[in-house]
């Protein structure tokens, strides 16, 4: 069964399944809080960045965005990642050194690929037991933090700060369990976090809807932090090559993209001034073939469009696929923390502070 899209409202007719999704997901959170289930704690800060629903709330771009602020401070960083949908079944993938990406994005997934090249000081490694990642990583590269992606719902690794990312685009995804909404948990789970933190947060009543959300729990609606996704510029698929924002005004372009939130993508292209005539979109973690490559050419053409735009997390799994001739670009987005920065920054700072150099443990 499909899971919403976001924005998509209530099924109503499947509230019962979501029911029992609840009371299954809700015995390991007993379990946790029961100590049954014990939580592990590395010898590192851990700061996770994770979501409340399925998917699409900007987790990527957000986690690339702690760890080069990390890494200018001279922190020495490692991402553990699950790598979702990668192809190599090995337990434990190093996807980057910190000096030299040593995998592809079919080895290491999509999202873990992009955080490699947009992170070229920071350990990258994937892995679905990320207690046994994070041993393993600390055991060849030396460490001062670790960044967990999508770590909310994996409670057996300790984490020192526990940010939780809900997309303003999306307040009706809060509203019931899968699959009659978009929740993994209930809204209440949220208890557990240190920040919430507001992606795509450009318009002030989709804000507003996502803060009365958290005015029924006891998550204080104005702590929250708001962020926002920016174009930054446009990047050749193929050479590499770089246009400022203003270069795409007025183009014609046909729309790519295998993202949790396509409409997200759709609304940053027409933002900056390009002309959409037409798009394919397709499941999040999308893996390409030749035949849809050709498919895409075909639509532009009839469409007279002048490029084909993509998702940076698209353009690596297509650059084996393209020709040297091919105008297939990527629309680069650099993130910005518009309201809690503060509040972020002393989050940060306090847990590194506090917790370097600790021997591991076991709650």
């Amino acid at each position: 069964m499909a899971f919403l899209s976001p924005g998509q409202p209530v099924r109503r007719g499947l509230c019962w399944v979501a029911g029992l999704y609840g009371l299954v997901t809700g015995v390991s959170r007993w379990c946790y809080r029961q100590r049954w289930l014990l939580t592990t704690r590395l010898p590192c800060p851990v700061i996770s960045v994770g979501n409340l629903t399925v998917g699409g709330t900007g987790k990527t771009p957000f986690v690339i965005f702690l760890a080069q602020r990390l890494l200018a401070k001279g922190w020495r960083v490692a991402i553990l990642s699950r790598g979702y949908k990668r192809t190599g079944h090995a337990p434990q993938v190093l996807v980057s050194d910190g000096v030299h990406i040593l995998a592809d994005p079919l080895d290491s997934g999509d999202e873990p690929f992009l955080m490699a090249q947009r992170c070229p000081q920071a350990v990258v490694a994937v892995g679905a037991d990320r207690v046994a990642l994070g041993r393993w990583v600390l055991e060849r590269h030396p460490i001062d933090c670790m960044i967990l992606d999508d770590g909310f719902q994996h409670r057996a690794l300790h984490r020192d700060v526990d940010l939780v990312l809900l997309d303003a685009t999306d307040a009706a995804g809060l509203d019931a369990m899968v699959p009659a909404g978009r929740l993994r948990e209930p809204l209440t789970e949220l208890d557990r976090a240190s920040a919430v933190v507001i992606t795509r947060a450009d318009v002030r009543h989709e804000v507003d809807a996502i803060r009365s959300r958290l005015s029924r729990t006891h998550c204080p609606p104005n702590d929250a932090i708001e962020v926002v996704f920016r174009p930054e510029f446009f990047i050749a698929i193929v050479s590499g090559s770089s246009q400022a924002i203003e270069w795409g005004k007025g183009k014609k372009a046909w729309l790519v993209s295998g993202i949790g939130n396509g409409s997200s993508f759709h609304r940053s292209v027409e933002s900056v001034g390009v002309e959409i005539v037409g798009e394919t979109m397709f499941d999040d973690h999308h893996r390409y073939d030749h035949h849809e490559i050709e498919d895409v050419r075909a639509k532009m053409k009839r469409s007279g469009s002048d490029i084909v735009l993509t998702t940076e997390k698209d353009g690596g799994k297509l650059t084996p696929l393209l020709e040297a001739n091919d105008p297939w670009w990527m629309l680069r987005l650099e993130t910005y923390v518009v309201q809690g920065g503060d509040r972020l920054t002393r989050l940060i700072d306090e847990s590194l502070s506090r917790r370097c150099d600790t021997p591991e443990t076991h709650e």
